[in-house]
């Protein structure tokens, strides 16, 4: 572990936290020079428990972008792990996290910088700091991150049948509730809408309201269909994934109905390596 790399990493801003969260990992197996990192793609995943595209994503802009850099493979069980470096250079380039230091300007009485510790005319000690010192100064609490919840929560609820809406103030709350623990606005979205499809036509006495919907729960069995749904996805994904990179490496004529997206997919997970893309003519 290098405390320097972890340090230029910590103090910097890549984007995301998902981004982030990525960089201080690799950053805590590098050497000060930022080299050394050699970590496979699943190892990342399992330690930062992110999704395996997210990862394999995240690292291939990171290398696009120059942050991190090939500098050869070491073999392993499963074949060979590519050995990365962060470059330094481009980390220091990136903006920093710390905020710019407060322009307060000179007055004849300048602000204070230390403690204060003269007495007031009843002879009580001043207070630890003055109360015009610039750390005293609160910021307004912002209504951004609350503006953002809220419009989430309500773009959920809009897609509610609206004759069945009840109860907005408690349905607002209990969608946050949902998305705080871990559900993704996409993914509610989706099974709002599964469900006023699925219950279209229904009479009064058979639907459910709004309110009961989201608090009895009924919500689970449509978010984990469509969780069931994508893991199938995978599955056919990775499926034809292995298809193909069967034809690069029998270097089967087929190959060039490979598009330019799929020779991505087959590199980010790494089933076949550049040069056996190449030797079945396939252009990077």
């Amino acid at each position: 572990m290098s405390w320097r790399v972890a340090n230029a990493c910590a103090e910097r801003k890549f984007g995301s936290a998902t981004r982030k969260q990525i960089i201080m990992f690799l950053a805590d197996k590098a050497s000060d020079d930022g080299s050394g990192i050699w970590c496979s793609k699943g190892t990342i995943q399992r330690h930062t428990e992110l999704g395996e595209t997210t990862v394999k994503r995240t690292i291939r802009d990171f290398l696009k972008e120059g942050i991190l850099e090939e500098t050869g493979a070491r073999g392993c069980k499963n074949g060979f792990t590519v050995v990365y470096r962060i470059n330094l250079a481009r980390i220091e380039a990136l903006e920093l996290t710390a905020e710019p230091e407060m322009e307060t300007g000179a007055t004849v009485d300048p602000v204070q910088t230390g403690p204060g510790t003269g007495a007031t005319v009843a002879g009580v000690p001043g207070p630890p700091r003055p109360p015009n010192h610039p750390k005293t100064i609160h910021k307004p609490p912002t209504r951004e991150r609350v503006a953002a919840e809220d419009e989430e929560a309500e773009k959920v609820l809009a897609r509610y049948p609206p004759d069945r809406m009840r109860g907005k103030a408690e349905c607002l709350g209990r969608i946050r509730d949902i998305l705080d623990a871990g559900t993704e606005v996409e993914v509610l979205l989706q099974a709002v809408k599964a469900y006023a499809t699925e219950s279209a036509g229904f009479t009064r006495s058979k639907v459910c309201f709004s309110d009961n919907w989201f608090k009895s729960g009924r919500w689970r069995a449509y978010v984990d269909g469509i969780a069931q749904g994508r893991e199938e996805a995978k599955v056919k994904e990775a499926e034809v994934l292995a298809g193909l990179a069967n034809w690069v490496t029998d270097k089967h004529p087929l190959c060039r109905h490979i598009t330019p997206g799929q020779i991505d997919a087959l590199l980010a997970a790494e089933l076949v390596t550049k040069a056996q893309m190449q030797a079945a003519g396939l252009r990077l």
